[in-house]
Order: structure tokens, then sequence, then C-alpha cells
């Protein structure tokens, strides 16, 4: 039976062309035509001023806060419910993660909890470095609620939008809201360079700053002269080749991701006890992943991706919580509703990633929902 994954790549018609040109030019090292075209194309249709090609959104990550100025023990508040990424740059600069709860409007940053957070850090004498706020799944967090918050507070904020390549806020995309923003374009993102990432701001000086230290800082001069620190975190030109490519299909990509949600949606949210991420008015996901829940009265999403792999299909649970993994154990949290389970720990308990890949064909989707039904109608 041929195997469904949960989110494969999508190539276009563009990719093996840019990549050729590539190949005809010898620039295949970081440098060249094609890093500077996508960096470009990239500020252009996001509308940022300045873009920097990286290895990976965790990269870009790390050069946001060191753009900051984080030192060790800094404290710095990040979203629970997020891929590991988001959160393991604030321990390369031996700073120290505070956590904060989704909330139920948008499985995001919940606005209650950070703001209790602020209020808790400041009266210790402790106002964060930064805040990490993620769009997880492709959907905005509340942003202008967050960043009012942290406004107030005079707290820059970086957005983690590796996962949200063309979702939008308020008809303004995603990556374009805080001080610094971050895209991922690893093999299973809405646009895909095989493995990068990019750092997005308006701030041109801190661009070019992060992309001196993202090539080992070294100084323009004939030999290899360095005054500072630097990372080996450059894109090559020949992935930035593929993500040109890659940009000509993402509305593609998008429209074709929110049909296959509303499939899922019309053939199950039906059945008592089956949910589906929402997305409140205002907001446009990208719908990069379809997320289910499951009351755990029916079963667990550990159940039902097992039932699926038997089947060959590829699924996963949600995010497990930063706050929960073994590495943060410690670590402070703050809850949305402290007198009820944590919303980001409930939908690791209920939720479950569907395959959902922009290729996905309709004959692959109907088998995949035909298996759901027939694990919850049993």
């Amino acid at each position: 039976m041929k195997r469904i994954f949960l989110s494969p790549p999508h190539i276009g018609s563009y990719e093996k062309k840019y990549i050729a040109e590539v190949f005809e030019s010898n620039y295949i090292a970081p440098v060249g035509e094609h890093i500077t075209r996508f960096e470009n194309e990239i500020a252009e249709r996001f509308g940022i001023c300045g873009a920097l090609a990286l290895s990976s959104g965790t990269a870009a990550i790390h050069l946001a806060l060191r753009l900051l100025n984080v030192q060790p023990n800094d404290i710095i508040f990040c979203a629970s419910l997020t891929f590991v990424g988001s959160a393991n740059p604030i321990l390369y600069e031996k700073a120290i993660p505070v956590f904060i709860d989704s909330e139920p409007e948008t499985w995001n940053m919940s606005p209650s909890a950070l703001e209790r957070a602020f209020q808790k850090y400041t009266q210790m004498g402790k106002k964060p470095k930064a805040v990490i706020v993620v769009d997880i799944y492709g959907q905005s967090a509340d942003m202008d609620t967050l960043l009012n918050i942290c406004k107030k507070y005079n707290t820059p904020v970086i957005e983690d939008a590796a996962e949200a390549v063309g979702a939008k806020y308020k008809s303004r995309y995603n990556g374009s809201f805080g001080d610094y923003g971050v895209f991922s374009f690893n093999g299973n993102k809405m646009i895909t360079t095989s493995g990068g990432g990019m750092l997005l701001s308006d701030n041109l000086d801190a661009i070019r700053k992060a992309r001196y230290w993202s090539t080992q800082a070294r100084e323009p001069v004939v030999h290899y002269e360095h005054h500072e620190m630097g990372f080996n975190y450059r894109m090559s030109n020949v992935l930035a080749a593929i993500g040109l490519g890659q940009l000509h299909i993402l509305n593609d990509n998008i429209l074709a991701c929110r049909m296959i949600f509303q499939e899922y949606v019309s053939e199950l949210n039906h059945i008592s006890g089956i949910d589906f991420m929402p997305e409140p008015e205002d907001y446009e996901s990208n719908r990069w992943l379809t997320l289910m829940t499951i009351e755990s009265s029916m079963m667990s999403p550990i159940e039902m991706i097992n039932h699926l792999e038997e089947h060959s299909i590829e699924s996963r649970p949600v995010w497990k919580p930063m706050h929960m993994q073994p590495l943060f154990k410690g670590t402070d949290f703050f809850s949305h509703n402290p007198d009820n389970l944590p919303v980001c720990e409930q939908l690791f308990k209920t939720g479950i990633c569907l395959p959902s890949g922009p290729g996905m064909t309709k004959e692959e989707q109907s088998r995949v929902i035909k298996c759901i039904l027939s694990k919850i109608l049993q």
C-alpha cells in the first residue's frame, strides 16, 4: 500500500530551471545572484525592508536574540506550544526561558498568561529581554493584543512564523509584526529549500550585522580577520534557487492546504467529540497542517496515530509543550487559566496532525478519512 506522508515537499516547474542557472554560473557556495534574489523577493512579497537567508529558522531566532543583546541569565518569554527550535536558541545564549500557555481561540500565546508573566517578573526586577511569539501550524497569534502588552513593558518581540509562511493577520503577512520575524523552509514546510530559514526585519542595520555574524564574522579584508565570534549560518545559493522556484507556487500551496482542511471538516466535524483548529475572523491561516482534536473519552491521539500507521498513513501528535519537556524541567510556566488544565496540555492530550501536504490527492485524502472513520465508528 502506497504510504501517505504527513507533509511532503511539493515541487513546481521553476525549481529545476533556477538550479540549472546556479550550476551554469558555478555559484554553488553561499554566495551568488540567487540568494540575493531570494532575499529581495521575500522582503518585497511580505512587506518587510530586509531579509537574510540562513541555514534554518532556528539560526534566525538565535541571531535575533544576539541582535537584542541577550546575555546569560536574561529572561526570555516563549510560547510553550511549539517546536523545540523556538526555544533552543535561548539556551544557546545561556538565558532563562519562561513559557507561556496557549489561548483556546487561536491555540497560540495567551495574552492573559503573558500579562501575568510580565507582572510577576517586572515586580521581581527581572523584566524579560524579549518575547518569542510563535504562529503554530500556520495560524497567527493574536498579534495586536500581544504586541500592545509587549509595548506597555517596552519589550521587543521575535515573531516565529516558521510554520506560517503566507499566513495573514488582519490582511498583513505573518513574519512582519515583531522587531524580528522568522521563516522556516524545512522540507515539510509550506515552501521548502530542502533546509533553510530566513531572518526578517525593517531594521536594515540589524540585518547587515546578522549577515556578518552568519558568515563567521569575517572582516572585509583580503586575509581572514575575525574581531567577533561568528556562525556558519548562511544559506547556499543552490538552496536559494529552490526557494525562488517555490515562491511561484506559494499561493497555490496555501489554497490546496485550505481546501484539504475544509474537506476534513466537511467529512468529520459532524461527529460528536471531533473538532478542528479554529480560525478567528480576520485571520487567514495557511493551514500548513490540519489539526484535529478527539475527546479523551473516545480515544487518545496515539490510538488513532497507531491505527493510521497500520494503514501506511503518517500522522503525529500536536507539539508536546516545552514546559513539559525534560530539557526544560523546572522552568517557570504561566497558564491561560490557572484554575484549569493548561490549554497547551489539553491540546497535546487530544490533538493529532493529519496528512495535509499541498500535493495530496483527493483519493489519498479519501483514504485517510475512511481510515479515521473506521476507527471512530468501530
